[in-house]
C-alpha cells in the first residue's frame, strides 16, 4: 500500500511536468508583433501572430519586435548652412520593422539607431543648402532625407516611411535683417509697378496724340480735298457764266460789258468796306451810275434766263430809263459859288 502510494505520486509528479513542458511549448504572439526564436542562444525562426508551438526547454523566447509603424521625435539640434547661418531644427521620423530578424540581431538598439543616423543626416543635407533655401524648399529637404536614412536604414530591416521637419528658427538677429530685406524687396517692387503703370500712361497718352494728330490730318485733307472741288466748281461756274456773257456780247448785247465792271466795281467796294483799318466810307460822284450797272445786270438775267426773247429789247430799254432816272436823282444840285453868281 505504501507503494503504491509512491507510484501514484510519480505518476501525478510526472502529469504535472507534461503539462507544465506543454505549457511551455505553447506561445501566444499578439497582433502587430512578431517573437524570434532561439535554440540554445542561435535564431532558428520568427513565431508570427496567433497561437505558435516551439520546443519547451530547448527553444526559447528571443526579441518581441513591434511590426506596427512608430514614430520617433529628432531632438532641437544646431545646424550650420553652406551660408554659415545657424539655426535650430528638429523634426520627427517615422520607420516601421519589415524583418523582425535582422532588426534584432542586426543592430544593437534599433531606434537609438535610427535617432542617431536622422539627426546626422539633418546635418549634411541642412548644412548643404544656403539660409534661403532651407526656408522655402522644406519639402526638398524632407524628400533628400527620406532617401538617405531609408537607404542606410535598409539592412537593418527596417522602412523609413517619413521624416519632417518640424521646425527651423534662425536667430533673432538674422530674423531681424530678414524683416528688413523683405521689406526693401517689397519696397523695391512696387517702386517697379509705379514705374511701370507711369510707362503705361505715357504710352497709351502718346498713342492718342498720334491717332489725334492722324485723325487731324485726314481731316485736313478732306477740307483741302472738300475746298478744292468747291474751287474747281466756282471755276466752272465762272467759266460758264464767261461764255454766256461773251456770247451775248457776240450778239451785240452791250449790257453784257455792264455786267462785268459792276461786278468788279461791287467786288470792289466790298473790300474796301471790310478793311480793318476803314472807319469812314466816302463814295464818288460816279457811284451813282453803278444803278445804272445792276439795271444793265437785270436786263443780262432776264435776257439769259428770260422765257421768251421777243420782249427783252423793250425791258432793256425800260431798265436803261430807270437807272437815268435814279442817276439824275442821285446828282446833288448845282452850288451857286462854282458859277459865279452871288449868295
Amino acid at each position: 500500500m505504501p507503494g503504491l502510494m509512491g507510484f501514484d505520486i510519480w505518476v501525478i509528479a510526472a502529469a504535472i511536468v507534461l503539462i507544465v513542458i506543454l505549457i511551455a511549448g505553447v506561445k501566444t504572439v499578439p497582433q502587430g508583433y512578431n517573437y524570434t526564436v532561439e535554440r540554445f542562444g542561435r535564431y532558428t525562426g520568427t513565431l508570427k501572430p496567433g497561437l505558435n508551438l516551439i520546443v519547451p526547454i530547448v527553444d526559447k523566447i528571443g526579441a518581441k519586435m513591434n511590426m506596427m509603424e512608430q514614430v520617433l521625435d529628432v531632438p532641437t539640434q544646431e545646424v550650420i548652412t553652406r551660408d554659415n547661418a545657424t539655426v535650430s531644427a528638429d523634426g520627427v521620423a517615422f520607420y516601421q520593422v519589415l524583418d523582425a530578424a535582422r532588426a534584432a540581431y542586426e543592430v544593437r538598439g534599433l531606434e537609438n539607431a535610427i535617432l542617431n543616423l536622422t539627426m546626422t543626416n539633418i546635418r549634411s543635407v541642412m548644412g548643404s543648402m544656403d539660409l534661403d533655401e532651407l526656408l522655402s524648399k522644406r519639402d526638398e529637404i524632407n524628400e533628400r532625407l527620406l532617401r538617405v536614412v531609408d537607404e542606410a536604414a535598409s539592412p537593418w530591416g527596417v522602412k523609413m516611411t517619413r521624416i519632417e521637419i518640424k521646425d527651423i528658427e534662425p536667430p533673432a538677429d538674422l530674423v531681424a535683417a530678414m524683416g528688413r530685406q523683405m521689406k526693401a524687396e517689397r519696397d523695391k517692387r512696387a517702386n517697379i509697378l509705379e514705374a511701370e503703370g507711369m510707362r503705361q500712361s505715357q504710352i497709351l497718352k502718346a498713342e492718342g496724340e498720334k491717332q489725334s494728330q492722324i485723325l487731324k490730318a485726314e481731316g485736313e485733307r478732306e477740307a483741302a480735298f472738300r475746298e478744292a472741288e468747291a474751287r474747281e466748281r466756282l471755276a466752272e461756274a465762272e467759266a460758264k457764266a464767261t461764255a454766256m456773257v461773251s456770247e451775248a456780247i457776240a450778239k451785240g448785247d452791250i449790257q453784257a460789258i455792264n455786267y462785268f465792271i459792276a461786278q468788279k466795281y461791287v467786288e470792289a467796294l466790298g473790300d474796301i468796306a471790310s478793311a480793318d483799318n476803314q472807319k469812314v466810307l466816302m463814295l464818288p460822284m460816279e457811284a451813282t451810275s453803278l444803278l445804272g450797272a445792276l439795271g444793265g445786270i437785270g436786263e443780262i438775267s432776264k435776257e439769259v434766263f428770260g422765257r421768251d426773247g421777243g420782249g427783252s429789247k423793250s425791258r432793256t430799254v425800260s431798265a436803261n430809263r430807270k437807272a437815268d432816272t435814279v442817276s439824275a436823282r442821285a446828282k446833288p444840285p448845282v452850288n451857286p459859288w462854282e458859277t459865279g453868281g452871288e449868295g
